[in-house]
Formats: C-alpha cells, structure tokens, sequence
C-alpha cells in the first residue's frame, strides 16, 4: 500500500492511498466465497453452486462490497501511518486513473489542527472582585419588603408612587382609536408603563376626578400607527391606593423561613445567600475573561466538521429549553444559526485541552465530590442527588468536565499577570439580582 498526501483548503487534508490490486482480489474472493456457502440456486444443493456461477450472478456486488471493506481497513492504516487525527468523516472518491494492476482512492478529510499555546505568563486578565456589604443586605431587604407591600384606600390627591384604578379613552383627531381605551386599570404612577406625561398627569389628581391628558406617542413606539401622533385621553379616577410595606416583625421574618423570628437572623440568612450568590457569579465572569484572553492569544482555525456538530448540539438544547418553557414552535432553525457558538466552543474545547496537556493537569476527583455535594445542598435530599450523581456516569461526566474546566482556570491565573478590579453586588449580579 503506498500513501500520499496533499493539503487542501483550510484543514483539509487529501489522502491517496493505492491498493495492490491482488488484495482487492483477495477480498473479493473472499466475498464470493461467503456468498457461494449460503446462496440458493435452482437445480443446485445449498453451499454446492459452483464458483463460476456465483462470479457470473454475484460478482459485481461482492467487487464493491470487497471496496467498502479494502478501503475502510486500508483509510485508517493511511491516516495512522501518516499521523492525522481527522476531525470527521472523509469524503471518499476512486481513482479512475490508477495504474493497471492498481486499486486508488482519495480520501478528503478535515484533521485536528496543532495547537501549541503562546506563553499563559503573558495574557493580562482583569478579575472583578467584591464583596456584600451592610447596605447590599440592607437593599435586599427593602425589595423583600417591597415584594410583599399591600394597597391602601386612601381619600387624597393621588402622589408618585400610588396605585390609581382608572377608565381611559384615547383619541387621535378627535377619533378613537382601537386599543386606546380600557376600564379600572391599575397603573403605578412612576412605573414608566404609559407613554410620557400619561402619569405625570394624573399626579393630584382624586378618586371621582376626570382628567383630560394631551401627550404625543413616542417616534419609536412599537405601534406604527401611533407613532409620532397627538392624543387626548379622557381619564376617570376611581380609586387611589398608596402601599403599605410590611414592618420587619416576627411575622414577616417567619415568612422566610427563618425560624426564630428575629431581624438578625434574616440578615444572615439573606446574607449567606447573596454570597452564594456572588461568589458564583464572579467565578462564571472570571472564567469567561480568562477565556476571552486565551481566544485573543491563541486563534484557532477549527474543524468545519466539529462545528457543524456541535451547531446541531446548540439547537437541539434551545429546541428543548424553548419546549420547556411552553415556548415550542413549529419552525425548524437552521443549525447555521447557531454557528458563531458553535465555533466559539469548540475553538475553547481545543485550548483547554491544550492547557491540559501542556500542564499537566489530571482531573481531581476530591474536587467533583466537593462540587456534587455544593449541588446537592439546594435540594431537600441532598445524599439522594449525591448518589444519583456518583450512579450517573455521564451526569458525573459532566461535573468533571465542569472541574477540569475550572482547574484549567486556576492554571491561567496563576501563570497569568492578573490585575484585581474592583466591582460591587449590584453591579455584579445585577439590580435585580
């Protein structure tokens, strides 16, 4: 068997690989021979056709299925003689112009590209770090607080922060127009949740009062129709209510779980829980800098073939989640669609392995225990999701993935120059965090 091999575009590689054609024969013979031990023939006892007959009724098939046998067996010879890792299934085509005596194919195929890392010492990362303070925890109880405010009825002109139920009828030109009226709506004046002056208009204003309100939909309002244009709302004030937030009492204490009733223990409950928390959330930001930093020092050409499975991947977990979530359609997304992920993916897939490699990084185990058991803790059977995890072998595959992933991490920031910025709670998981 000889083999040559060319490059072609990108990561293609074109593989020839040339048969003796006495081993193509051989395995035809060989076919023939299987076949003529069971083939039924009239006028002819089971396993006793006679050769001749068989290569005459047989032949043509048991020749390309002796091809599909010689050139599955010989490709992997030729691509582990010649040291290619292929990233994919090969196109195969045969050589019509091989030499007389000769059976030749070339296999195209795209193949894992070398990957050596430029030096970890010299990416510069900024990790954001921050901490919970008295005034975070102090805000997360206002919006507790906030969460459970009840409405009073109260006989005074209506403030910024009141609810007022209302009947509105809008007009454009003195026509009414569809959708521009309603009945006893509720609407919390400084929402934002009418188009400007609509709130600010009703503000004084008491239950029984009828209001009139000229104001101008938005150029960009979602509605075309309306955009741009001069209205007149007629409103009528039925009620208006002002909130009532809850005291931090006993009552409202136990409502959260928190046994003993006291304020002091809410604040450490709610505390312990926006550190879990932020603690997470820095570590996913931290992660996604150090790889932004390895993408930027390391650009990889990756294979098409991974990127196309790893495309039909994305989509089937989107499909899934959007049906989870009672959001499933009938519209079938192309894979292309998610491609740029795709890509990013498997373009980090191949660096962190690299880390790996180059580093010497064997997966620790004590830490996947520590992180199944963190898992486990927000479920009210934790030993139970343990054991699902340790009898689970590709969920447990997933965590270690999950480790190897972070131990990679821990290598770059240690190897790195790393600069700490610092960030706080709200800005870090957000307001509504």
């Amino acid at each position: 068997m000889q083999v040559s091999v060319e490059a072609g575009e990108g990561l293609q590689k074109h593989v020839t690989v040339n048969v003796p054609a006495e081993q193509v024969d051989q395995a035809v013979d060989k076919k023939l021979q299987s076949i003529a031990r069971t083939v039924r023939m009239d006028g002819f006892r089971p396993g006793k056709v006679p050769m001749r007959v068989v290569k005459q009724r047989f032949g043509d098939q048991a020749r390309q299925e002796a091809y599909g046998e010689v050139i599955q067996s010989t490709y992997y010879e030729a691509i582990s003689e010649q040291k290619l890792v292929p990233a994919g299934e090969p196109s195969i085509k045969l050589n019509e112009e091989a030499g007389e005596g000769e059976f030749s194919y070339t296999a195209t195929v795209e193949v894992m590209p070398e990957i050596k890392l430029n030096d970890l010492g010299e990416l510069e990362i900024k990790r954001p770090v921050a901490e919970v303070t008295e005034e975070d925890v102090d805000t997360m109880i206002e919006r507790l607080r906030k969460q459970r405010t009840t409405w009073k009825e109260v006989d005074r002109p209506a403030q910024k922060g009141d609810t007022v139920h209302i009947d509105f009828k809008g007009f454009i030109d003195g026509e009414a127009f569809d959708g521009g009226s309603a009945e006893n709506v509720p609407l919390e004046l400084g929402s934002g949740s009418m188009i400007p002056g609509f709130e600010d208009g009703l503000i004084g204003a008491k239950a029984g009062d009828e209001v009139k309100l000229e104001v101008r939909f938005p150029d960009d309002y979602q509605a075309e129709q309306l955009a741009g244009k001069d209205a007149v709302f007629e409103v009528k004030v039925n009620k208006v209510s002002e909130p009532e937030m809850p005291e931090i009492d006993e009552d409202f204490v136990k409502a959260f779980g928190v046994e003993d009733g006291t304020e002091a223990s809410l604040r450490a409950e709610v505390r312990g829980n926006m550190e879990r928390e932020l603690k997470q959330k820095l570590k996913t930001l931290t992660k996604e800098k150090v790889m932004d930093a390895l993408l930027a020092a390391n650009p990889v050409t990756v294979p098409k073939a991974m990127v196309q499975r790893e495309a039909e991947v994305i989509k089937s977990q989107a499909m899934n989640e959007m049906a989870q979530a009672g959001q499933a359609s009938s519209m079938d997304l192309p894979a292309s669609v998610f491609e740029p992920q795709a890509e990013r993916r498997v373009a980090l897939g191949l660096l962190i392995n690299a880390v790996v490699s180059e580093n010497g990084i064997e997966l620790d185990q004590q830490r996947v225990n520590e992180t199944i058991a963190e898992f486990a803790q927000s479920y009210e059977q934790p030993q139970e999701v343990i054991d699902f995890y340790n009898g689970n072998k590709e969920q447990r595959a997933m965590v270690e993935n999950l480790v190897l992933e972070d131990q990679v991490v821990d290598t770059v920031l240690d190897k790195a120059k790393v600069e700490d910025e610092p960030a706080t709670f709200a800005g870090v998981v957000g307001a509504g965090g």
